[in-house]
């Protein structure tokens, strides 16, 4: 039989294995480390993005605490599968949120990051949320990925007027626009609406479809049938390569340009699948895709930490970056000023306001955060499908104001 000590030692064994087994990062009581918690979905609607994303986020947290972490004080990558459930994504929030030193958190929907605004800004929690015009227009403690949908919707309306005059067609053109039945789906037209109305263009009445849709023909044959010219495709690849799929079986890609959003079709996904439908899609992005992301001198973590050639990498792996870039560039700006046990939410917040004009390895757009601004960035750019790659068609575009178009915020 054991003695009590032993019994006691081996007890006390058996439980820190089970802590190091949950907290894998945490290491031993001296580590500083700050955390950085991801709402995410690995295995739902958009995970095709999500993974890849957090991917290269996980990576860049990797990268800098092997250099020693942001003047000795480590980031700790936390990521929890929420399937892009709004219920999921608060649960998790209030599992994490205390003695874990989440400072910085990613809510990957635009429905979650609403419903959490209110919490973050009573614990001091500083909020990535995707591109909702509602976190520019109010500025609070959420903060954009990059540009908003409205200001991309813009952006998109800019480039087709110039590719229809380019094309030397009278008139103004018809433009269709299909995204998903929720909030990301609706999120463009707040102010992009406004912005067609005034180049001229006439706008079609949207086409929204639930993400999991299996056949979008019914959708793409009403806005056919209206001469749309140009038709804008939202959605998580593959899921507007699907809609490609459709479009071209139907024999619509040979006289209507399709557009995608920035989780358009990639090298890696929707083109590779479906090279002959996607063939000729304009994709707008906000970070650099194909051989731009591929000559990116942070695509080198891609190879060192994934282990695979560079081929398989997406542009959303570097886009993951940028998050961590950011936070780190906050982290050291504090601890510039103030010691480790005195770091707190709400000196990352005032951080965070201070990042303007800060530099992400030309992954996206210089960063145009302020005390007045919550956007990522202002800066897109234009590739186009071509021989299975993502050719770029223009260098970075500062984008409209879109939000500024819209009157309910």
């Amino acid at each position: 039989m054991f003695k009590e000590n032993e019994l006691l030692r081996l007890l006390g064994c058996f439980f820190l294995f089970i802590a190091l087994m949950f907290h894998p990062a945490s290491g031993f009581g001296a580590e500083k480390f700050v955390s950085y918690l991801s709402l995410a979905d690995y295995t739902g609607p958009i995970a095709g993005l999500n993974v890849t994303a957090d991917m290269g986020a996980q990576d860049y947290c990797k990268y800098i605490n092997d250099q020693g972490g942001v003047k000795g004080v480590k980031i700790r990558f936390i990521g929890v599968d929420t399937r892009y459930d709004v219920a999921r994504m608060i649960s998790a929030y209030k599992r994490h949120r205390r003695g874990e030193r989440v400072y910085l958190m990613n809510s990957i929907s635009s429905g979650g990051a609403k419903a959490l605004s209110p919490l973050i800004k009573r614990d001091k929690i500083v909020q990535y949320a995707p591109h909702d015009g509602e976190m520019v227009a109010h500025p609070g403690w959420s903060f954009t990925w990059g540009p908003t949908y409205p200001d991309m919707f813009c952006a998109m309306m800019n480039w087709i007027l110039k590719d229809w005059k380019a094309k030397a067609n009278s008139g103004a053109p018809i433009v269709g626009y299909m995204g998903w039945d929720n909030p990301y789906g609706k999120e463009p037209l707040k102010g992009g609406r406004e912005y067609a109305e005034k180049l001229g263009i006439k706008l079609l009445k949207p086409e929204f479809f639930p993400p999991a849709t299996l056949d979008s023909s019914i959708y793409l044959n009403r806005l056919a049938n209206a001469d749309a010219d140009y038709i804008i495709v939202g959605g998580i690849d593959p899921n507007p390569t699907n809609v490609l799929r459709d479009a071209h079986k139907l024999g619509l890609t040979k006289s209507i340009q399709f557009v995608t959003d920035w989780w358009g079709p990639s090298e890696q996904v929707g083109i590779k699948s479906r090279p002959l439908a996607t063939e000729g899609t304009v994709v707008i992005a906000f970070f650099v895709k194909g051989e731009d992301a591929r000559k990116n001198p942070m695509a080198k973590l891609w190879q060192k930490y994934q282990k695979k050639p560079l081929a398989e990498m997406p542009g959303q792996y570097l886009m993951g970056m940028t998050w961590i870039m950011n936070y780190a560039k906050a982290l050291e700006m504090v601890l510039a000023n103030v010691e480790y046990e005195k770091l707190n939410g709400d000196l990352i917040y005032q951080a965070f306001q201070n990042l303007t004009g800060f530099q992400r390895e030309g992954i996206i757009g210089p960063c145009t955060y302020s005390k007045t601004s919550r956007r990522g960035s202002r800066d897109v750019r234009f590739y186009r499908v071509k021989n299975r790659k993502s050719v770029p068609i223009s260098g970075w575009i500062t984008a409209p104001d879109g939000v500024s178009m819209y009157d309910e915020w």
